[in-house]
């Protein structure tokens, strides 16, 4: 597996990836229209943390591709604290985390297309 920065031709890809709502309801975030999606792709630090995520096409679930590509990404990016928001109920992901070294640090409820679900905010101190 090689990680590699994301280019301006993957953004189609990813766009159409986040428009299929099985994969949606277990990102437990609604898909965006084209500008807002294009907004959305970035990294910042705030308040000494740096968030992780990743999407995997749901053709590809269920085949460690998370389960290798997060470990991977943790020894290229070693600025610590990172934070994980996970849906409680993708339990495959939070798996993925935990693995890693992520621990639940707190649990809140978000709005995900007019219905409450349970959110968990997951951090690696190390």
């Amino acid at each position: 597996m090689e990680l590699r920065e994301v280019i301006d031709e993957d953004l189609p890809i990813f766009f159409e990836h986040q428009r299929d709502p099985e994969s949606n309801a277990m990102a437990a975030f609604p898909a965006r229209d084209r500008e807002a999606f294009d907004a959305h792709w970035a990294s910042w630090e705030q308040e000494g943390e740096r968030p992780v995520g990743y999407w995997i096409d749901r053709a590809h679930w269920g085949r460690g591709i998370a389960s290798r590509a997060l470990p991977a990404f943790l020894r290229i990016v070693t600025a610590r604290p990172l934070v994980a928001h996970v849906a409680k109920h993708n339990v495959a992901s939070r798996r993925v985390l935990e693995k890693s070294g992520f621990v639940v640090v707190e649990e809140s409820k978000a709005d995900f297309e007019g219905t409450e679900i349970d959110d968990l905010t997951m951090r690696l101190d190390q």
